[in-house]
C-alpha cells in the first residue's frame, strides 16, 4: 500500500514538473511563437480564399511602376490573418493580468480597425486612395494619444490604481509632476543616461513614435515580402530589450531601466514573429496576398508601443532603418516638389519615384532584388541595435 502511494506520489510530483515548465517565460515564448506560426498556416488558405469570394481584390494605382498592373486583383486585408494569429497566440500564452501586453494588443487592433476601414474603402468604393488622411490621421491620434497618456504613469507605477494616483497628483501639481528616470528618453551607447521629458514631453514622443511608426510600416509594405520580414525582424529585437528590461537582475547588469512586467511583452513578440513568418509563406513573390493597411498600420503601431515601453525609441529608429528611410524618402519627395513648385513654377523630385523601393525599381532593381537587400539591411540594423545591449 505504501508502496502505490509513493508511485502515486511519484507519478504527481513529474506530472507537476512538466507542468511547471509552462511557466518560464522564454518556454511561452517558444509556444508562443509556434502557436501563431501553425495557426497563420492552417489558416491561410481559408482566409484567402474567403477573400478571392469576397471580391476584395487590391487596387492598383495610376501612378504604380507598371510591372505591378498584373497584381491588381490580388487579395488585400491579409493582415487579419496575422491579428488573428497574433491575437489568439497571445491571449493563450501571456499572464492576463500583465497591463504592458494588453495596452500593446488594444493599440494593435485599434489601429488596424483603421487600416480595415482604410481598405474596405479601397475595395467597396473603388478608391485606390481609401480614407482621407485627414480622417486617418485623426483617429490614430485618439489613439496614440490614450495610449501615451496611460503608458506616461504606468511605466512609472506598478498597478492601475497607482497609476491613477499619479494621474490625479499631475492634475493636481498643475501639469508640473516630474517622473522617474526610467521614463525619460534613454541613450544608447551610455551607461544609465536618461533625457528627462517630462510628462508632456513623453506623451508627445509617445505619440510620435506609435504614429510614426504606423505610417512608416504602411510606406513600406509595397513589394511582397517587404514589410513583413523586417516587422519579424524588429520586433524579435524588441523582445529582447523587453526581456531584459523585465529581469531585474538582467538590468542592472547591462545598465537598463527595470521595468516590472514589461518581460511579459517577449510573448507579443514571439506571436508576432511567428504570425508574421506564417504571413511571409503565402506573401513572397509572387505574393497569394498582400497585408493591406488593415495589417503595416497595426504592426507599425505595434512596434512602436514596444519600443515606448522598453524605453528603446531611438534603438527602433536604428533598427527600422528601413521604415524610417521610405518615410522620409516621401517627405523629402512632397516636401521638395512643392518648394520648386513655388520656387521656380515647376514641382521638381528628388528621386524617380517615392516611396524609397519604387526609386530603386525604375533604377533598374527587380523586384525580389529591392526586397532581398532590404532585409539584408535590416538584419544588420538589428545587430547593430542588438550590441548596445552591451556597448554602453
Amino acid at each position: 500500500m505504501m508502496l502505490l502511494l509513493a508511485q502515486w506520489l511519484q507519478g504527481m510530483s513529474s506530472e507537476l514538473g512538466f507542468l511547471r515548465v509552462f511557466q518560464y517565460l522564454t518556454m511561452r515564448a517558444v509556444l508562443a511563437a509556434l502557436t501563431a506560426l501553425l495557426i497563420g498556416l492552417a489558416a491561410g488558405s481559408w482566409v484567402i480564399g474567403k477573400l478571392m469570394a469576397l471580391k476584395i481584390g487590391q487596387p492598383i494605382r495610376g501612378y504604380a511602376p507598371h510591372s505591378h498592373l498584373s497584381k491588381s486583383g490580388t487579395p488585400t486585408m491579409g493582415g487579419v490573418l496575422i491579428l488573428l494569429s497574433i491575437a489568439l497566440s497571445t491571449l493563450l500564452w501571456f499572464d492576463l493580468s500583465n497591463r504592458f501586453v494588453w495596452i500593446v494588443l488594444l493599440v494593435t487592433l485599434g489601429f488596424g480597425a483603421i487600416g480595415w476601414v482604410d481598405d474596405w474603402r479601397k475595395v467597396v468604393d473603388k478608391n485606390p486612395e481609401g480614407m482621407r488622411s485627414r480622417e486617418k490621421y485623426l483617429w490614430q491620434s485618439l489613439i496614440g494619444l490614450m495610449a501615451a497618456l496611460y503608458l506616461v504613469f504606468c511605466i512609472s507605477e506598478n498597478s492601475n490604481a497607482k497609476v491613477l494616483e499619479l494621474f490625479i497628483s499631475w492634475m493636481r501639481s498643475g501639469f508640473a509632476l516630474d517622473l522617474p528616470p526610467k521614463a525619460g528618453l534613454q541613450l544608447p551607447f551610455f551607461k544609465a543616461v536618461s533625457y528627462p521629458l517630462g510628462v508632456l514631453g513623453f506623451v508627445l514622443l509617445t505619440y510620435l513614435v506609435i504614429v510614426g511608426s504606423s505610417n512608416a510600416v504602411n510606406l513600406t509594405d509595397g513589394l511582397d515580402g517587404l514589410a513583413i520580414m523586417p516587422v519579424v525582424m524588429v520586433g524579435s529585437a524588441l523582445g529582447v530589450f523587453a526581456y531584459v528590461t523585465g529581469s531585474a537582475v538582467y538590468s542592472r547588469y547591462l545598465f537598463f531601466p527595470h521595468i516590472p512586467g514589461s518581460g511579459e511583452l517577449l510573448i507579443f513578440c514571439a506571436a508576432m514573429a511567428g504570425a508574421g513568418l506564417a504571413f511571409l509563406w503565402f506573401n513572397a513573390h509572387p505574393a497569394q496576398v498582400f497585408m493591406g493597411d488593415v495589417g503595416a498600420l497595426a504592426l507599425g503601431a505595434a512596434l512602436g508601443t514596444i519600443a515606448i515601453i522598453v524605453r528603446q525609441e531611438i534603438v527602433l529608429a536604428v533598427m527600422g532603418g528601413i521604415f524610417v528611410a521610405e518615410a522620409l524618402s516621401v517627405m523629402l519627395q512632397v516636401g521638395w516638389f512643392k518648394y520648386t513648385r513655388y520656387r521656380y513654377g515647376e514641382g521638381r523630385r528628388l528621386l524617380k519615384m517615392a516611396p524609397l523601393h519604387h526609386h530603386f525599381e525604375k533604377s533598374g532593381w527587380k523586384e525580389t532584388q529591392v526586397v532581398v537587400r532590404f532585409w539584408i539591411i535590416t538584419m544588420l540594423l538589428c545587430l547593430v541595435g542588438l550590441s548596445t545591449l552591451k556597448l554602453r
